[in-house]
């Protein structure tokens, strides 16, 4: 996983590993699992992409 010292600034360093996200056909997106293929998590606050986490073409 990736760390993320000093802890609360709101900042990552390195990528999420084992990841990978698309965007839905709503706009919204969604992280899979790359291993498995499973979709993991779906973003519905708002329409942005999850920080760190690569994206799929």
């Amino acid at each position: 996983m990736a760390t993320n010292p000093p802890s609360g600034d709101g900042r990552r360093k390195g990528m999420v590993r084992g990841r990978s996200q698309t965007k839905t056909p709503s706009g919204h997106y969604v992280k899979r699992d790359t291993s498995t293929g499973r979709f993991m998590d779906v973003k519905t606050s708002d329409k942005k992409p999850f920080k760190g986490v690569r994206k799929e073409k």
